[in-house]
Order: structure tokens, then sequence, then C-alpha cells
């Protein structure tokens, strides 16, 4: 045996959330709920193989919310949470994995450092469960909704998922737990510790909320808007001459032409208006301030310099750039020839990829500098995305 296994049991209908669709295939942010379940495993260093256990009607939504992710096939389950719980087991026979985990296909958001924890105190016993403890004054209610009395919450945890527990160990308590009547759990723990396991309780977690109803699904919502962090737009414009040469700079490619553009640097008016967005979506100024014109050192320099530069100023925030819009203004030269290996180009500088950029072109119809062939100019626009709190801004 080798190996940690993770089973993410999706086999409900999701009744009472209601829909046409169970509820683990609604798109969180594009990426089904129950796709997002099994990706925290399936990018875990801790996890060898992952398996999704599903209604097998569901087979054709199951096919659309895994679609280029590489995990075990999915097996059917049951009729009820345990049935699928020991189906997904059985299925994992041939593989016999020393340790495996059973999680809840409805908990989207189960945070990297919980699956660790499971599967660390696996190395000491036989079962592991991540519980968060109760803060709440509890009170039993009558059948006509008057308080009854209070509950003692000392000693009481709310269960989480995954669940983790030694393979052979789970795999022979399920089996027995389904030749008792009457006898249906609520969670794999339950099972454990009706054959005896000893069950530690190691840190779960606030985010990892399981999703049974649309107040849960809104809470989701808002727990993704807040991750998100803070979203900045910043734009730029420059304007470069033409002057005497055989090629001008744009977007980092070397374009030939009858002019090239006149600047203390390359004069890459495209990377210059990409730069400035990028630094004014971090308010941190523009070109002229991280780079004078005053400064020799600037002379003739590969605008891919200043680009880098403002590139490093987000990452060194935590943030990520998330697109890139430039348009190039002239009557010449053509751009379209030379519009992928731009925004390659563009992609390859700001470290992000050339999908989130774009490079587009225009004229002025005749009219202005641009229309009478004195030069050409540019503008960008840049979406950034930087942590909601600690050190996004100096």
């Amino acid at each position: 045996m080798a190996g940690c296994a993770a089973l993410v049991l999706a086999g409900g209908s999701g009744a009472r959330f209601g829909g046409e669709i169970p509820k683990q295939y609604l798109p969180l942010d594009g990426r089904a709920i129950l796709r997002r379940a099994a990706q925290a495993f399936a990018s875990h260093p801790g996890v060898d193989m992952v398996r999704v256990v599903i209604r097998e009607q569901d087979r054709a939504l199951y096919d659309e919310a895994f679609a280029g992710l590489d995990i075990l096939e999915p097996v059917p389950g049951g009729e009820t949470r345990q049935e699928s719980a020991r189906l997904g087991l059985e299925s994992l026979d041939r593989l016999e994995p020393e340790f495996v985990l059973i999680h809840d296909g409805a908990r989207p958001f189960v945070p990297a450092g919980v699956i660790g924890h499971t599967i660390a105190a696996l190395a000491d016993v036989a079962a592991a469960v991540p519980a968060l403890a109760l803060g709440d004054t509890l009170k039993r209610a009558d059948e006509s909704g008057m308080v009854a009395g209070t509950v003692d919450r000392a000693g009481l945890w709310r269960a989480q998922t995954p669940q983790g527990f030694r393979y052979r160990d789970i795999r022979a308590a399920h089996a027995a737990a389904a030749t008792v009547q009457g006898a249906e759990l609520t969670d794999d723990a339950a099972v454990a510790e009706r054959a005896g396991l000893d069950v530690r309780l190691v840190a779960g977690s606030e985010d990892n909320i399981k999703i049974t109803t649309t107040a849960d699904f809104d809470r989701a919502l808002r727990l993704l808007a807040a991750s998100a962090g803070l979203m900045r737009v910043g734009t730029g414009f420059d304007v470069h001459r033409f002057g005497p040469g055989d090629h001008v700079m744009l977007c980092g490619v070397a374009v030939p032409h009858s002019h090239r553009l006149e600047g203390h640097s390359d004069a890459d008016v495209g990377l210059h208006a990409i730069t400035d967005a990028i630094l004014g979506a971090i308010s941190e100024g523009d070109i002229g301030s991280h780079f004078p014109p005053s400064d020799a050192r600037w002379r003739d320099a590969d605008s891919e310099i200043f680009l880098r530069h403002a590139a490093g100023l987000v990452a060194e925030r935590g943030g990520t750039i998330g697109a890139i819009d430039v348009t190039l203004i002239c009557e010449r030269p053509r751009i379209g020839p030379h519009r992928d290996a731009m925004r390659a180009r563009v992609a390859d500088i700001a470290g992000i990829p050339p999908a989130a950029v774009s490079v587009k072109a225009t004229t002025t119809d005749g009219l202005g500098f641009a229309g009478r062939g004195e030069g050409i100019a540019a503008q960008a626009v840049a979406t950034i995305r930087l942590p909601a709190s600690g050190g996004a801004w100096r």
C-alpha cells in the first residue's frame, strides 16, 4: 500500500437547495462547486489520487464540469451518503492507498492547510476530523419553538471534511456498518467510532463551508469576492514622432518602416503606454518618475526594462496583472501582420498568458498628427488584482 487517496462525495440530488440541477454542479465564478472541491485535492502535494462519487444520471454534468482535469474516473454512488462512501472505498481496493480522505463535494473552499493537518494526524491515529469548537450558546426548543433548555457547549465541536482514515481501517468499518439495520450515520467519523477506531480532532476552517441552501451559496459568492482582493484599473497614453530610420519598436517588436520613432529610450510607444497603465493602477506615477529622461542611463534603453519594472512592483505587492489592452494609433506601418508577435512579447515581459493581452490598431482617418503620418500614439488599459489586506499599498 502507498499514497493517499481523496474521495469526493457528490451522490446527492441537492433537494434542499432546489433548482434544475444538483447544487454541486452550479458554477462559482466559472467553475462548478464540485470541481473546486476536487481540485483542492488534485493540487495538494500530499494527495496522490482523487476520485469523485456521483449519481449515474449526473454523468453528463460531471463530464462537462471536469473537462481537462486529470483525476480518476468517477464511480456511481448509492441511495445514502454512507452507501456512497462505502462504494467509493470499494472502488479503491485495487489501488490500495495507505490513507484516504473523504470529503463533501459541496465544500468548495477547503484550505490546503486543513488537508495537510488531516493527513499528518494519520501518522499517529486511525482517523482524523477537522472541526471547529462551538462558540455560540446552544438552546433546545420544544415543538412550539419555545426554549426548553440551554445545552452545555463545553467539549462540543462542529465536524467538517475531509475526514481522514487509514484506508484498511475505514474500509472494514464501512463494510461492517453496512450489515447493521437502521445504522445510517451522518459522517464517516461516526462509522469509525462505531468500529472502535480512535478519532482525533484537528483544526478546521471557517471558510470550509458546506453549501446546502441558497443562503450558503450567497455566502460562498461573498467569500470568493473577498478572496479576489482589490481590483484596480490604470490607463496609459504616449506619443512619439517619426525620425530617420528603418524600423519602429512597437510592443517589443521591431517592425520594418521608412522611419523610426524618436525618444530618449527606444521610443516604444506601445510598451510606454502599457507601463504607465500598470503604474497608474498601483498609484506609482509614470515612467518619467521611475526612469527620468534626464538620466543618461536610459538613453536608447530597451523599453522592456520599463515594463518589467512595473510588473515587478505589482508582484512585490502580492498582486497579479489580470489583463492588458493596448491600442496603437497610426496610418503606417500596418500592425495586423505583427499583432500576434506583439501579444506574445508583451505577455512574456509582463509574465502573463498571451490570452490576457490584446493589441489593437486604428487610424484617425487622416486627421491630426497621426493622420498626417508624423508619429504614432498608443493608449492602454491594465487591470491589476491586489491582496485585500496586508501590504498592498506602501
